[in-house]
């Protein structure tokens, strides 16, 4: 359990030079507090870490190139900084008490903006033109205007017409007004409970979008205690609010800095909801009286981009029931948008970037066209979509029963750098691919996982790898087909690389649906062990619901892949189950949770259970489960649902009632549960714990922000109500989500082991351990 402190940490945030000679990384090793910079030549060696003053010369690891690709701009700690990517020498572009943020290359590279205070500002970065900080927009809260009645409103105009002397002063003050407002950048005003996240400036300086969140009304915060204080009272967290609350409006506008005038980005293309396209429940408890029976359909914008020459602007809005995503052009001037691209999902519409540091969508080289990734067809893909058309289909350019997991274009616009799983499921490879589409060429070739950043000259590769067994490492390598890859860092303790961890082999099995289920298997025999005579069996249930962790390279889950190395040294039979709505495995598995989280999932670790006893001759009646978050949610619907399955189960930081978790997460697959009651009723494990016979652990963290130990405790409450036995909870009273100390992790794992050692080993009454 002292995880990083034996493994290390994985090396991180890679970039090159803007000369492709150097390649710089972040890299925490173990026992070290934080992680500090290293560079390596692209030859290869022993990397360097540099001291503080010399990474301020490095390239950051955020922030926006310049169109040559030689100068960087980026935030350090809320100022704004210039790099030269070549020499390393550093300007400092402001320096202020005020937090900076988004800085972006304007006026051909010679000016850069930035956001401050809620508008953008312009500063020249020619070092021989004078550093002029010029504010853009005046943002600010709607004028509100006194409110006269009728009588009031009368006697003032009377005044006007009768006094010459109100006449006259009347017309100086609207006179200084208009000076004034000739000296003022342009003001957009805002309305009640918005402010202004972002702001653009388009690429002939004409314009500027503004992207506004609107804070909810009425909303009703969480308040998590936190009993373990340096004040030595008991201190309260503000936290979340709970699936189906008011939500937070994105609106996008658009202010012409020329005239002044401000517009609206128009989403009269999203059509309303009818009463009909609802779940049942959902019907009968929505009363109102809209025209037509139609629900307001409201559209959350994401910043656009916008051509070189301007000519197009495209941006992305995505409704907030989560099952459409539209791709229109926006005209800046008028608000009116065309639609280019329309994605529905009767579940929930995934999305994805395009890669480093990119959007959504990206403009190609002639500036008429963009490139997206989209699931469009069941597999995520990469397409491109002609955006002069008033119709267009977009042109896909890969397909096939696997998933891209990043794209990214070369500087040409010949070339897609693509990672992807088409090798297999668990595996990630870098391919190329041509722009118009065509046979792709497969780059990297170590079986695992490569995530590749590429030189700016595009002839070499910086690579973090990793295998099943081996935690990730910096690599460097020729961007070639079948070129030998360079190992840079060494990060795990000598301690831990000298013992021999298990290569779990990864299965598949048949769910009773006969879909193909994926899981990695570790069995006594693969660590020189021999199985308990009780022939017991371990089911671990990964977390995050959309996550794979059935795969060939280095697991986030590394403490438990270590202590499924012990399961297996004891005697145990391990499986870890991809199970339906896991990553990777495209749209339709992405899916088959919807409306019924613990249905399909729950009967693919129920199989897996199965696929042990019938393939592993393990002992169906001493058979376990584990996992957090959603894999501890998992636990406690097996052990209510399928208690003649499973003999005991650890459910650890386990969300016990989903309408009582967060709305972007939850609303997506289960809607919201004042419309959908029956999908969250039939998906919460507190409405099934009357049928508890296993062994249950419950662990969780009591400043968990993310699962709040509420859940928890409202269990227990109604675990006592049934009056039922067989249940233990522990608490860790300054643990979050992720629990921070080794101590916590190793008492929360001592308690696993013995759960299973006291019910899964026992022979005549008595425990085997």
């Amino acid at each position: 359990m002292r995880g990083p402190d034996l493994v290390g940490y994985p090396p991180t945030a890679l970039r090159w030079s803007a000369d492709s000679g150097k390649l710089y990384f972040d890299w925490r090793k173990p026992g070290e507090d934080e992680p500090a910079t290293y560079v390596v030549g692209r030859a290869g060696g022993t990397p360097v870490r540099l001291a503080p003053d010399e990474k301020k010369q490095a390239v950051p690891a955020t922030g926006r190139w310049d169109a040559a690709h030689r100068r960087i701009v980026s935030v350090d700690g809320g100022d704004i900084v210039l790099v030269d990517g070549t020499t390393g020498e550093r300007r400092q572009i402001t320096r202020t008490v005020g937090a900076e943020s988004n800085p972006r290359w304007a006026r051909g590279g010679t000016h850069v903006t930035f956001v401050r205070d809620g508008n953008l500002f312009i500063v020249p970065v020619d070092p021989a033109a004078p550093a002029l900080v010029t504010q853009l927009t005046d943002v600010k809260p709607r004028k509100t205007e006194p409110r006269l009645t009728g009588s009031q409103a009368f006697l003032e105009r009377e005044e006007e017409k009768l006094i010459e002397f109100v006449r006259e002063q009347n017309a100086r003050r609207r006179k200084q007004e208009e000076e004034e407002k000739k000296d003022r950048p342009p003001s957009f005003e805002l309305g009640d409970r918005q402010t202004a996240m972002d702001l653009m400036l388009s690429p002939a300086g004409t314009h500027v979008f503004i992207l506004v969140a609107e804070r909810p009304s009425g909303a009703k915060a969480t308040i998590i205690p936190n009993y373990v204080t340096a004040s030595a009272y008991t201190e309260d967290i503000q936290a979340r609010t709970r699936v189906g609350d008011t939500q937070e409006r994105r609106l996008l506008a658009s202010l012409n800095l020329e005239t002044g005038k401000a517009v609206w980005a128009d989403a009269s293309f999203a059509p309303p909801v009818s009463e009909e396209e609802r779940p049942a429940e959902a019907q009968a408890t929505r009363a109102d009286d809209r025209p037509g029976g139609k629900a307001v359909r409201e559209v959350r914008w994401a910043m656009p981009i916008v051509a070189e020459d301007g000519r197009f602007v495209v941006a992305a809005a995505r409704s907030a029931d989560n099952k459409d995503r539209w791709y229109v052009v926006l005209d800046p001037d008028t608000g009116r948008t065309r639609v280019i691209d329309w994605l529905h999902d009767d579940a929930w519409v995934r999305e994805a970037g395009g890669g480093s540091g990119s959007s959504t969508i990206e403009f190609m080289p002639d500036q008429r066209s963009v490139w997206f990734l989209s699931e469009r067809d069941g597999w995520m893909h990469l397409y491109t979509l002609d955006v002069t058309q008033e119709e267009s289909t977009p042109r896909q350019l890969t397909s096939g029963r696997w998933e891209i997991a990043s794209a990214d274009l070369s500087r040409d616009g010949n070339t897609f750098f693509v990672t992807s799983t088409e090798t297999h499921p668990g595996e990630r490879h870098l391919y190329h691919v041509p722009a118009d589409g065509g046979a792709r060429t497969k780059i990297t070739s170590m079986v695992g996982s490569h995530s590749a950043v590429v030189s700016p000259d595009e002839s070499m590769l910086g690579l973090v790898y990793s295998y099943s067994t081996k935690p990730p490492e910096v690599y460097l390598m020729p961007n070639s087909a079948g070129a030998a890859a360079t190992q840079i860092t060494t990060t795990p303790t000598a301690e831990w690389r000298s013992f021999a961890w298990i290569d779990p082999k990864v299965v598949t099995y048949r769910a009773r649906d006969g879909v193909e289920v994926h899981a990695r298997l570790f069995t006594p025999e693969m660590i020189g062990a021999r199985r308990a005579p009780s022939r017991p069996g371990v089911v671990f249930v990964h977390g995050a619901g959309y996550l794979q962790n059935a795969h060939r390279y280095w697991s986030t889950y590394f403490r438990e892949y270590m202590f499924h190395n012990l399961l297996a040294s004891r005697g145990y039979v391990v499986l870890d189950v991809d199970y339906r709505a896991s990553a990777g495995y495209g749209r339709d598995w992405r899916t088959a949770i919807y409306r019924h989280m613990g249905g399909k999932d729950l009967e693919d670790v129920v199989d897996g259970a199965r696929y042990l006893a019938a393939h592993e001759r393990v002992n169906p009646r001493r058979i376990g489960l584990y996992g957090g978050s959603y894999g501890g949610f998992i636990t406690l619907m097996a052990m209510f649902t399928t208690p003649d399955v499973f003999a005991a189960g650890a459910a650890l930081r386990p969300v016990t009632d989903w309408a009582h978790y967060s709305h972007g997460y939850t609303s997506s697959i289960l809607n919201v549960p004042h419309e959908d009651a029956e999908a969250y009723r039939r998906s919460s494990p507190i409405y099934f714990a009357e049928g508890l016979r296993g062994a249950l652990l419950i662990c969780h963290g009591m400043v968990d922000t993310n699962v709040h130990f509420q859940d928890s405790v409202r269990l227990v409450q109604r675990l006592i109500e049934l009056r039922k036995e067989n249940w233990e909870l522990a608490v860790y009273p300054v643990e979050n989500h992720a629990f921070s100390e080794q101590t916590s992790w190793a008492d929360e794992y001592k308690r696993i082991l013995e759960l299973f050692e006291k019910n899964l080993r026992v022979r005549d009454g008595r425990s085997a351990g």
